[in-house]
């Protein structure tokens, strides 16, 4: 791989963001509209109680971290879509780009949506809702981590999907993701879920996050398994998908099916 091809895709990128309210608003407004609900709804169910249950204290935690999954995903897929929408994909496979390259500079934007989206989420968490996610301590910084790098995942394989099957497809780019979250365990224990979706739940690594956020917040037990399967999963399944969409890519580049995306 080339660093400069893949430092002028990301440049492309952001100068799409400059004068953007749409995009800008993906970044800062819905994240903040989230956060305020969730935190509103946190707080109400404070006072309706009478007291702070354990299990409401997680649910701004575990939004924050959820967003930042889905944002990691979201800057994965909507860098192909630009390229579709902008009837470029062609120009630029027709490039010296490879389609390593390529991911490797989506994956460099889903982390500069991250970081934007982290920042905003917990400085309104503090604002309105007095929040501090830093409570997790040094655990946050795997849980992040492996946030990402499942995010990267769900967006990998999502971008190739919409490759294989054209614009029919573009709705997995916002919907793909949801799929995953009833055996994310993103708001409810794993133990809550029947058996038989359990074992599928254990498979998927950001509920092995959420389980060792919970962890930590209940002072219960240091997430040590929960992150081993976590990073080993992240580093199987993110091998697969890699391999799965360079696959995808030849096959739609032999089918001619890249001519025929956006049109």
């Amino acid at each position: 791989m080339k660093f400069h091809r893949i430092y002028a895709l990301v440049t492309r990128y952001l100068y799409l963001y400059r004068r953007s309210l749409p995009r800008m608003m993906e970044i800062f407004y819905w994240p903040f509209l989230d956060l305020v609900i969730w935190g509103f709804i946190t707080v109400y169910l404070m006072k309706f109680q009478g007291q702070i249950p354990g299990a409401v204290t997680f649910f701004i935690g575990a939004l924050i971290l959820w967003d930042i999954l889905f944002r990691s995903q979201q800057g994965v897929t909507i860098s192909f879509l630009e390229e579709i929408w902008a009837r470029n994909l062609m120009n630029l496979f027709a490039s010296p780009l490879k389609p390593s390259e390529f991911l490797a500079a989506t994956m460099v934007m889903s982390i500069l949506k991250v970081m934007a989206v982290s920042v905003v989420m917990v400085v309104c968490a503090g604002l309105f809702c007095s929040y501090n996610i830093f409570v997790l301590g040094l655990w946050l910084i795997p849980f992040v981590l492996n946030l990402v790098i499942t995010g990267w995942i769900i967006g990998v394989l999502t971008t190739a999907l919409i490759m294989r099957f054209g614009q029919e497809a573009e709705v997995l780019a916002w919907s793909m993701v949801f799929l995953f979250q009833p055996i994310s365990c993103v708001f409810y224990p794993m133990e809550v879920l029947p058996g038989w979706l359990q074992v599928i739940a254990w498979m998927n690594p950001a509920s092995h996050v959420f389980e060792g956020m919970r962890a930590v917040l209940n002072a219960s037990a240091e997430p040590i398994t929960h992150l081993g399967w976590a990073i080993g999963l992240n580093l199987v399944l993110l091998g697969i998908v890699i391999a799965a969409f360079h696959w995808m890519f030849e096959l739609c580049r032999e089918r001619g099916l890249l001519v025929r995306i956006g049109e």
